[in-house]
């Protein structure tokens, strides 16, 4: 069973808030980040400070036994969801010079675009391609693919390679705080090693700064406290820039998404069946029976057919911040952290022209602890490696700011911890600081705020804590009706939720979905919820 029993939330609750009061870390960032000392669980930062070399950042993390030149030498691959840049042979031969003296290693980064990652990496689980090292989610199907067998147990003693994470990952346990592999078990086990990041959610909007300041909406926009707050907005925009798209949406990234309706799928967020995060009511109903589905649906749709939104919202393979490097595109929705905005800016080419604006309660489900992981696939070659290599990403400041943000003198200056854009940053901005690792490590931009790890331990504090904190629901006595409700939403949820289809079809929808066993779905959900409750 995949279901976490009632301590194990208690276990969790505790460590969430040791997380709040340690401050997610001394400096800790979602792009670029700092240093502080470390203690096992608690803390959040990095063991290495900013001060130490390159070289002696993973003193010891290669092997727990053996130097590199005892390793064989071994190709990893590392799958991750972004748009392939320019320079990407030219920083990965940097690393791969790095890597040989580290674990005696090189790295094939292989960038998907966002359009194409859910097909392509369906395509090659299925297939069972070679593959070792692979970003996952629980709001991307991560426990539907572990039950397919894609990625390894990491902590199982009893496993073909054993305990993984005990082995060659001390650094990650050392520096990752509890609540994140606490939160990401399914049925006792990690298929993914947490990024070490923020811990709350929150949703808004990202929008350019530049043009509202032109137009004179920006304070009507920061004070923006619902989606029909933004209607005037756009309607302006629309008039006066006919040749931006007021508001970018698509599948996965609209106001019905997840971090902005705030629904807790209570595990993976492709299985229907939610409570609110925002809310403290424990009972399991399908999104249609939840008001807030339908409320969102009508003023979506209504965006739409006033032309705020992309025609090609339902289908477009564009990411929001790919859009928004085309430059003509004013405002997306987006899943907020403190600096989200001057992340989003150095990741598109936009620095210091955008802002954000929060729209909803601060949040924490079991999904944000595995809202972004690297999992091992059971296809590798070598996932002691893989593992080797993952925890070098939580610990080596060097690798970790190398992979993320290119060379330095090239693709940024650097001044102590702040860095500065080059003329050849954008051939390197693969925007992944929140992927890969710990975004403790991570360099801050210019353009940021230089306290921006103290911004994100305020952010944690006062959180709501959802009611399905630490439960993680176990498909498998219902998975049969699962993979079919899976082929329904693919159907209905892109044009439902950009708006591109009349609200109506949400009927139909549903009575898809129950002729399909919603029911069943639904009613073992909340079984499991109530044993998790002791209800």
């Amino acid at each position: 069973m995949f279901v976490q029993t009632k301590l194990g939330k208690s276990a969790l609750a505790l460590a969430a808030l040791s997380v709040v009061l340690a401050g997610c870390g001394g400096n800790n960032d979602n792009n670029k980040g700092a240093d502080a000392s470390s203690s096992s669980s608690a803390s959040a930062s990095p063991k290495a400070s900013a001060s130490e070399s390159a070289s002696a950042s993973a003193s010891a993390s290669a092997s727990p036994s053996a130097a590199a030149s005892d390793l064989k030498e071994y190709k990893l691959t590392l799958y991750l969801p972004g748009t392939p840049p320019k320079d990407e042979a030219k920083v990965e031969a940097e690393i791969n010079k790095y890597l040989k003296e580290k674990i005696n290693a090189t790295l094939d980064i292989n960038l998907v675009d966002w359009g194409q990652w859910d097909n392509k990496m369906n395509l090659a689980i299925a297939s069972r391609d070679p593959m070792d090292i692979i970003f996952t989610a629980s709001w991307n199907g991560h426990a539907t693919n572990v039950a397919k067998g894609a990625f390894l147990p990491l902590n199982d003693p009893n496993g073909k390679y054993g305990n993984l994470l005990e082995k060659y990952g001390q650094d990650i346990l050392s520096t990752l705080p509890d609540a994140f592999l606490t939160g990401a078990k399914i049925n006792g086990f990690n298929y993914g090693i947490p990024t070490n990041k923020e811990l709350a959610e929150q949703g808004g909007i990202i929008f350019r700064k530049d043009i509202a300041d032109e137009l004179g909406v920006t304070d009507q926009l920061m004070a923006a406290k619902t989606i029909a707050d933004l209607e005037p907005v756009l309607a302006k925009v629309k008039a006066e820039k006919p040749e931006m798209t007021p508001v970018f949406l698509r599948d996965g990234d609209n106001f019905n998404a997840h971090y902005f309706a705030k629904y807790d799928f209570l595990g993976d967020n492709t299985i229907e069946g939610a409570i609110m995060k925002d809310g403290d009511e424990t009972t399991v109903k399908p999104r249609n029976e939840l008001p807030r589905y339908k409320e969102t649906l009508e003023i979506t749709r209504d965006f739409f057919k006033k032309g705020y939104i992309n025609k090609d919202a339902a289908t477009t393979q564009l990411s929001g911040n790919d859009a928004m490097k085309k430059g003509n595109v004013f405002m997306m929705t987006s899943a907020l952290k403190p600096g989200k905005d001057a992340e989003t800016a150095n990741a598109t080419g936009l620095a210091g022209k955008l802002a954000q604006v929060a729209m909803t309660e601060r949040t924490v489900a079991t999904s944000d602890t595995a809202g972004s992981m690297l999992g091992i696939s059971t296809t590798s070659g070598d996932p002691e490696r893989a593992m080797m290599f993952i925890d070098l990403l939580h610990t080596d400041k060097y690798l970790n700011n190398l992979l993320n943000f290119g060379i330095e003198g090239d693709h940024y200056t650097k001044n102590g911890e702040i860095i500065t854009p080059t003329d050849n940053t954008g051939n390197y901005a693969i925007g992944a600081t929140w992927m890969l690792g710990s975004q403790f490590l991570n360099y801050v931009w210019n353009t940021e705020a230089p306290d921006k790890w103290e911004q994100f331990k305020k952010f944690n504090e006062g959180a709501h804590n959802s009611p399905g904190l630490g439960f993680t629901f176990n498909a498998e006595p219902v998975k049969s009706q699962v993979s079919v409700e899976s082929n329904i939403r693919k159907q209905y949820d892109p044009g439902l939720d950009t708006g591109s289809i009349d609200p109506a079809k949400a009927d139909e929808y549903y009575k898809k979905l129950k002729a399909n066993g919603l029911d069943a779905i639904i009613a073992e959900k909340q079984k499991q919820l109530n044993a998790f409750l002791g209800k």
